[in-house]
């Protein structure tokens, strides 16, 4: 009996790809600008998405919240009054199309706007699936390290914006300016970078005035 290979991985991303585009193409057809936002836990992508939308007080706004269990940063977002919804994937490191496409079902997407779909805290799987995004912004901070770019260059590759966010610690921890933005340039000189506090907003006017940019 002879044996055959089957590329079912491949056949995964076509599948994710192919929806992904179709989200993206619903959206944009909407008025909606769609803002994956990736990132390490902990590295304050619920902070910044609140920080953005703060200074985005005539745009409408959505958030998609991943994460593995819990609602938290969706209840934080509830209560600023904007429309979120929560995808628990139990253990998934990722969010893909599919589950972004089902959750939309559950957004009025009544105005125009931007959705910001926030993936689960990860560096690795996040990179390699699309959801449906016109963006992808990387959120890192500080405490992380300035070692980021070089141990996960494919997330730093696919962005097309960089937060660094908790500025304010650089006194405090030992990170090497020089040393994360060579990394970063080395593999993406495209993606401009944004230093910026979530604690006290310094640099969001920078950041929003960017996406004021490439979504209008």
């Amino acid at each position: 009996m002879e044996l055959q290979k089957v590329e079912i991985i491949q056949d995964i991303y076509n599948e994710n790809e192919k929806i992904a585009l179709s989200v993206k193409q619903k959206l944009n057809d909407n008025g909606i600008f769609v803002i994956n936002v990736l990132g390490s836990p902990g590295s304050g992508k619920t902070s910044a998405i609140k920080e953005i939308i703060k200074l985005l007080p005539d745009v409408k706004s959505y958030v998609i919240e991943g994460d593995l269990e819990s609602d938290i940063d969706t209840q934080k977002m509830r209560a600023m009054g904007v429309e979120t919804y929560q995808i628990n994937t139990g253990g998934a490191c990722h969010l893909d199309a599919p589950t972004v496409e089902r959750a939309l079902e559950k957004l009025s997407l009544s105005e125009k706007g931007i959705l910001f779909i926030e993936n689960i805290g990860n560096l690795v799987c996040t990179a390699e699936f699309v959801v449906g995004e016109n963006i992808k912004m990387l959120i890192c901070s500080v405490p992380e390290g300035s070692d980021k770019p070089y141990k996960y260059p494919i997330i730093f590759e696919n962005a097309d914006v960089i937060v660094l966010n908790k500025c304010d610690l650089k006194e405090y921890v030992d990170f090497d300016d020089k040393f994360f933005y060579d990394g970063i340039n080395a593999l993406n000189k495209k993606a401009p970078v944004f230093e910026v506090c979530a604690k006290t907003g310094e640099g969001f006017d920078k950041l929003v005035e960017w996406i004021n940019k490439v979504r209008l």
